[in-house]
């Protein structure tokens, strides 16, 4: 397989030759490596029970932000050496049980970062992302199809172009951020299904995109306000360790400007295409 440099996910689990550290920790369930071996194999991967240089990704079956130390131990031991094969400019991908789940599922997975414990030549960090368990994988803007003719053809033109105009506006939110170096991202798999989502230091900004095209723009604020404030209780509930910051943007101003004042209120930063104001 021909090796591409990465750009921070692993995307596919096709062609990729796994090495695992021992049990993966699957939605709260640990599952024997020998089972996560035959998982694999149906989407064309391989794995090796030991750590060479034809090993692609490593599957550190604990949760990220721990501190492996103990060389003598196996996973430890793969990890480390994971570390020194990416030192020597051959980069091994690393992912912990969550993206194992993700890859499984058929979503990109984080390639975790390494980092070297201080002092220690035999401990390595295998750091957390900003937006774990919110923040799913790179969002893209989706291609919309065109319905045919036929008895429904307005109310389906109406809404044809109400899609497009949600994916558009999308597609400039992800232009709007890619030219600050902010990447744009879909939900987690568990998480609630907001339209989008990025992250700025320790801050985790979601956001509900609302066209106004062809529908009541009233209609589309109010369930975008009570979409984002949902999405928001959801993920903040039980958690203090992270801020979520709740976000509506829209295809183009709004008509009135009391909106403005009502999201204030709330929390919510309100914004528009095409110079999205705050983001």
């Amino acid at each position: 397989m021909d090796v591409k440099p990465c750009d921070g996910w692993v995307h596919t689990l096709s062609e990729q030759t796994l090495c695992f550290t021992g049990k993966v920790l699957m939605d709260g369930e640990w599952v024997i490596r020998k089972d996560c071996e035959e998982m694999i194999q149906q989407f064309g991967a391989n794995s090796k029970p030991d750590f060479s240089r034809k090993i692609t990704v490593v599957v550190h079956g604990d949760l990220a932000s721990q501190l492996v130390t103990d060389s003598h131990r196996e996973y430890s031991k793969k990890l480390v050496l994971a570390a020194r094969e990416r030192e020597q400019g051959h980069h091994v991908c690393v992912v912990d049980g969550n993206g194992f789940v993700d890859l499984i599922d058929g979503n990109p997975a984080p390639c975790r970062e390494l980092q070297r414990a201080q002092g220690a030549d035999d401990g390595v960090f295998v750091l957390a992302r900003s937006g774990d368990g919110i923040l799913g994988g790179p969002l893209h803007r989706r291609k919309v199809g065109q319905h045919g003719t036929g008895a429904l053809s307005l109310d389906l033109d109406h809404l044809d172009r109400g899609t497009r105009a949600h994916e558009a506006t999308i597609a400039a939110l992800i232009e709007h951020l890619a030219y600050q170096q902010v990447e744009v991202r879909g939900h987690a798999r568990n998480a609630p299904r907001f339209d989008a989502g990025w992250s700025r230091a320790d801050d985790i900004f979601i956001a509900e995109v609302k066209s106004l095209t062809g529908a009541s723009e009233d209609q589309q604020i109010r369930l975008g306000i009570g979409q984002v404030l949902d999405y928001t209780h959801q993920l903040q509930l039980g958690r203090t360790d992270i801020r979520v910051c709740p976000v509506l943007a829209l295809e183009k101003r709004p008509t009135e400007p009391r909106w403005t004042s009502l999201t204030e209120a709330n929390g919510i930063l309100l914004t528009w295409a095409p110079v999205f104001a705050g983001c």
